[in-house]
């Protein structure tokens, strides 16, 4: 949360009950959330306030935003065409990848199997 862990939070709250006492924290707390409540309510009116004035004078925010929204639409249906055209049957080639790393975990537990048989046998 913002970037403050625990033991930064819990000073926060001992130097405020230090300063304003038990008391008045709660008093202090309901004042917070009563600021935070306004602003909320005066950013929604200057939001409502802009979409108006945009509606009024004709401009149509909605055609604004579809066409970024078609825009991306239409890029990801191009990458998933892209994708599909050059690798219809062979994964990206991860058939190979896994064949070659099977192969080499086969070598590495013979290895370790020939180390395990010797003077000191390992328990399983």
């Amino acid at each position: 949360m913002f970037g403050i862990g625990g033991g930064e939070i819990f000073l926060i709250i001992v130097v405020a009950l230090m300063l304003f006492g038990s008391e008045n924290i709660p008093q202090i707390a309901r004042s917070l959330g009563r600021l935070m409540a306004q602003v909320r309510h005066a950013t929604d009116g200057i939001k409502h306030e802009i979409q108006k004035s945009a509606e009024e004078s004709g401009l149509d925010t909605k055609s604004l935003t579809g066409g970024i929204t078609d825009e991306i639409e239409k890029a990801r249906q191009g990458f998933t065409k892209m994708v599909t055209e050059h690798t219809p049957n062979d994964n990206l080639g991860l058939d190979d990848i896994t064949k070659g790393v099977s192969e080499e975990y086969g070598k590495a537990a013979q290895d370790i199997g020939d180390i395990a048989e010797g003077p000191i046998k390992r328990q399983r």
